[in-house]
């Protein structure tokens, strides 16, 4: 079964920590499904990657609803994508079950700390998900680094 890593970003643009961790995962050979909650948010994030990542980060990727959604090694949406993702990634409140949890190689769930209703929902889901049987591990953002401060 896999895990949720509940990242809580403190310091960092959240645009920054979502860039680093899909380049990692990509290093990996991973698909990822990027799930938001809105989608003006994604379509920001969308054009923020093709434009402010640097050069030798290029991460290829697309907005759900095109049609070459089956090809994208990174699909940004609002809604469970179908096909066969190695990785997920929920920002902003996105919901994750447990199910998916399992299904995949690994599951990020990225909060901004700065923002309470953003802390607050990350709470819950972390009640939801670990209380539906989800392993979980909590990092903390401290000083440029991530730090591990609970698991499940």
């Amino acid at each position: 079964m896999g895990a949720a890593n509940f990242y809580h970003v403190t310091e960092s643009p959240l645009e920054a920590v979502v860039a680093n961790l899909l380049s990692r995962a990509l290093d990996q050979g991973w698909r990822i499904e990027l799930r938001g909650g809105d989608p003006a948010r994604l379509a920001w994030l969308d054009q923020w990657l093709w434009e402010k990542t640097p050069e030798d980060g290029f991460l290829p990727h697309g907005l759900a609803g095109g049609p070459q959604d089956a090809h994208q090694p990174v699909l940004l949406g609002t809604a469970p994508a179908p096909g066969a993702f190695d990785a997920l990634m929920a920002l902003d409140g996105a919901e994750v079950s447990a199910e998916e949890i399992a299904a995949r190689e690994r599951v990020w769930i990225l909060f901004d700390g700065r923002d309470e209703a953003a802390t607050q929902a990350a709470r819950g889901q972390w009640k939801a998900l670990t209380g539906a049987g989800a392993q979980a591990a909590y990092w903390a953002e401290e000083a440029g680094r991530w730090q591990k401060k609970a698991e499940s």
